[in-house]
């Protein structure tokens, strides 16, 4: 059964995080909150664990479309191709944020994504996230959770959150109610960017 810890997004207590690494380095999955809804997530380093996420979201992992949730834009260069100024830009006005960005996809993704042409960079504005991922070092693989009800696409509440993934998961953060409305996705790798999924996120960043 899953570990349930509260973690404040105020000031998130650095033994908690150090907990939470340990799992995620331990090829554990975790349910974190995020600047938008909770998410599903894993070390980008562990095959196994990946595997593990894309059984769950019931899809082949490497056709599977995860985000790779950091903590700033210095792990950008690891997982994608050089992008002009334009883009940069964006970027940088947007992030952290409640957006998503398909970029193009660099050759030393991992080797799970070899054969993925784009992937989805995201920088959530939320302490809890950007702490994990600072504290392990590399990204974590990324999926929303959702709800099988159909007025309520994600669930809200943590404690109820736990109820339904304890016996699926390593851990989830209790890190105070999330948002249920997802972030915006937005395709970069063409010449105008194209609006996927309009969430939370604000147009005006374009």
């Amino acid at each position: 059964m899953a570990e349930f810890i509260r973690i404040y997004n105020e000031n998130p207590n650095p033994k908690e995080i150090a907990k939470v690494v340990k799992v995620l380095q331990n090829g554990g999955l975790i349910i974190y909150p995020t600047d938008t809804v909770y998410g599903l997530g894993c070390d980008i380093t562990n095959s196994k664990a990946m595997a593990r996420v894309a059984k769950l979201k019931n899809v082949k992992l490497e056709k599977a479309n995860f985000s790779f949730v950091c903590n700033d834009l210095s792990h950008l260069s690891d997982y994608v191709k050089q992008i002009d100024t334009a883009t940069f830009k964006i970027l940088k006005r947007a992030l952290p944020g409640p957006y998503t960005f398909i970029l193009p996809g660099s050759t030393s993704l991992p080797k799970d994504f070899k054969k993925k042409k784009t992937v989805g960079i995201r920088i959530p504005d939320n302490a809890i996230a950007q702490a994990i991922v600072k504290a392990l070092g590399n990204p974590i693989v990324s999926t929303s959770i959702h709800d099988e009800d159909d007025i309520l696409e994600y669930t809200t509440d943590p404690e109820l959150i736990f109820e339904k993934w304890q016996h699926k998961v390593d851990l989830v953060i209790n890190g105070g109610y999330g948002d249920n409305e997802a972030s915006t996705i937005i395709d970069l790798t063409t010449d105008e960017p194209e609006i996927l999924r309009e969430g939370k996120g604000s147009l005006d960043v374009l």
